[in-house]
Order: C-alpha cells, then sequence, then structure tokens
C-alpha cells in the first residue's frame, strides 16, 4: 500500500472515530523514527503518539546504576555498552567513574567483553536491555562472563502501564526487535489494539492505520505487520537460552516502579559468574552508603507518558545529549533525546 493512500486512510479513519485517540509506540527505535520523519506533523488532530518505556537504557533503575557505579568506584573492571557508561546516578556515572580512575570498558559485543575477561578474570560485565539482548549475555554467562544483570521482560511492564490510572491507552505499537525474540502470539493477553511494526517510516504509518481500524471496529486484538522478520511463536532457540541462565525475578523500571517477574536473575548454578554473589558484601556496603540526590529530571513521567520532554524543566536548558541529567537524553532511543535531536 502506498504511502499516500494509506495516510488518506488514516483520515477517513480519525473523522469516524472523531475523539481524541491516544496511541503509545513502545520502542526507543519507533520513538525515533516518528521524530525523525515528522510523523506526528501529519497525523489528523485526535490522534496523538505517545513515547512509552521503550529504551532500557532509560528505564534502568537508579539502584542498579548506583551498584555498578559503586563496583567501579571499589576497584572493580567493569564493561559494558556504550549508552550505558553515561546514565547518571547518586554516585555520578560510569564515565565520571572513569574519569576518576575507574576502569572502564566500552564494548561492542558479549565477545568482546569474553575476550577482555579472559585477560582480566575480575571484570564484570553490565547485562543491560530486554529480551533482545540477554540471549547474548546469556552465551556469555555459559563461557565464564561474569554479569552484574540488569536485564528486563518487556510483557509485564506493558501489563503495568495498562494497570496505571494516570495515563490512557488505546492502542500500542508493540517493539519490532523484542517481538523477534519473543514473537507476537505473547500479546494476546492484553485486551487492547496492538500491532507489532517494523522501523521505516511506512512501517509506523501502517501500523498507526492498523490500530485505527482495529478501534472503529472496536476490536482488540494482536495484529502483526513486521511478519517479515516476526514470527508468532519467536525465536525459540534465543528462549531456550534465557531460560537456561536466567529466571523471573521482581525488578524495578524507572518511573513504573517495581514490577512483578519482570527482572532477569542469573540463576544459582551460574552464581560463580553472578555479581551479585561474587560481590554481595560489597554491594550492600554500597547500597547502605547512597545518598538519594533530589532532582528535578521527570524522565520517570515521560517514561509513562504522562508528559512529554518539553514539560520537564531541565529540557534544553540544561539537561542535553552532552550533558544528561536524566536516563532519558541519555541513549539515541530516549525520548527526551530524540525530542531534542528532531523535535
Amino acid at each position: 500500500m502506498k504511502y499516500k493512500k494509506i495516510l488518506k486512510n488514516i483520515q477517513e479513519k480519525a473523522k469516524i472515530i472523531r475523539r481524541p485517540i491516544r496511541l503509545m509506540e513502545l520502542c526507543g527505535t519507533h520513538s525515533e523514527t516518528i521524530a525523525k520523519y515528522g510523523i506526528k506533523n501529519i497525523l489528523p488532530k485526535n490522534i496523538k503518539m505517545i513515547s512509552g518505556p521503550g529504551c532500557p537504557v532509560c528505564v534502568a533503575d537508579q539502584s542498579d546504576v548506583d551498584i555498578i557505579t559503586g563496583l567501579a568506584l571499589s576497584g572493580i573492571p567493569i564493561a559494558c555498552y556504550g549508552d550505558s557508561a553515561n546514565i547518571p546516578g547518586n554516585l555520578g556515572s560510569l564515565e565520571n567513574a572513569r574519569q576518576q580512575g575507574a576502569e572502564i570498558y566500552i564494548v561492542y559485543d558479549i565477545s568482546e567483553a569474553l575476550k577482555i575477561s579472559k585477560k582480566n578474570p575480575d571484570l564484570i560485565f553490565w547485562g543491560i536491555g530486554f529480551e533482545t539482548t540477554a540471549p547474548m549475555t546469556a552465551w556469555g554467562i555459559q563461557n565464564g562472563l561474569k554479569v552484574f544483570s540488569s536485564h528486563k521482560i518487556f510483557p509485564p511492564a506493558m501489563r503495568a502501564l495498562l494497570r496505571n490510572n494516570k495515563i490512557k491507552i488505546d492502542g500500542f505499537i508493540n517493539p519490532g526487535h523484542v517481538s523477534v525474540i519473543i514473537g507476537a502470539e505473547i500479546y494476546k493477553k492484553f485486551k487492547i489494539p496492538q500491532v507489532v511494526a517494523g522501523f521505516s517510516a511506512t512501517d509506523v504509518i501502517k501500523a498507526i492505520d492498523m490500530l485505527l481500524d482495529q478501534i472503529t471496529k472496536k476490536e482488540k486484538k494482536v495484529e502483526n505487520e513486521y511478519a517479515r522478520l516476526v514470527q508468532k511463536e519467536g525465536n525459540k532457540k534465543a528462549q531456550k537460552l534465557i531460560s537456561k541462565v536466567f529466571e523471573a525475578k521482581n525488578a524495578r523500571w524507572r518511573g513504573l516502579g517495581e514490577i512483578k517477574n519482570s527482572g532477569l536473575k542469573i540463576k544459582k548454578k551460574y552464581k560463580n559468574q553472578d555479581a551479585e554473589f561474587i560481590h554481595r558484601e560489597l554491594i550492600a556496603k554500597i547500597k547502605k552508603n547512597i545518598k538519594n540526590k533530589p532532582s528535578v529530571c521527570h524522565c520517570g513521567e515521560v517514561l509513562q507518558g504522562i508528559i512529554e520532554p518539553k514539560n520537564c524543566p531541565l529540557f534544553r536548558k540544561v539537561c542535553t545529549p552532552d550533558n544528561p541529567q536524566g536516563a532519558c537524553m541519555v541513549s539515541r532511543e530516549g525520548s527526551c533525546n530524540v525530542e531534542y535531536r528532531y523535535g
């Protein structure tokens, strides 16, 4: 279906619906596509796009940031992906720790972290991300890599959003990368219009059209616009790898609080690769000595779709990609970072 034809369909369905509609994209890459191509500007006035908690760096809980930075400042070598190093916490960021002499390695994949750990056996890799990156971390653990796991499972966050009385959501654009791993079938338990979408502008526009079609027909189902990569049951091999190494645990999400069974904890079988077990006494000491610093950053509310980045008093004035005051400004997938670059 051609781009202009899809837009015409959206206009017609918006007229039929009339009432304000709030659609939430659940992937930071979708947020970037929407901003980059000005999709919000070409939608009917009663159709509003809201950015959700789809950026793994953004939803990393403050306590995890403080623990990993505390370990680094205590002399433990840390490896992480690039964006993770800049998440600000009560002890600063890993990048701040590096400037103070801490041993920090920025890696691009697990094999690189594993290679460093062979020469530096005390190295801890900070595992961060959703089901997309968890299989790679699991593989690293199986091969002897020590890990502090901040990995999260995405569907429980969707349940938390639907139960949040502060926000109103009429439909979800489900995350493409995550869905490649977990499949489309898993979303059927959520009784709300949903479309799994790819990442081009046309993919996103088609997903919006499909959601509006469900709303006009008063349907609540899961459709798969990204069928070229997302299968019904997902990637079974990757799922099996995750389940071999990790087990579900309660986890805290920035902005959403604690969500039941939404985190991935390393199983006891691999406790000698689990930083939480290896450094349990040091971590307890770090937690005890942490003093929470007050902040006027509204990243938590942005992640829930309660406010837009521009409504935060720090946005553009103090908080920029070069000087992030909150996690939402750190990653290129973060709502504030996207808004800063394209807004």
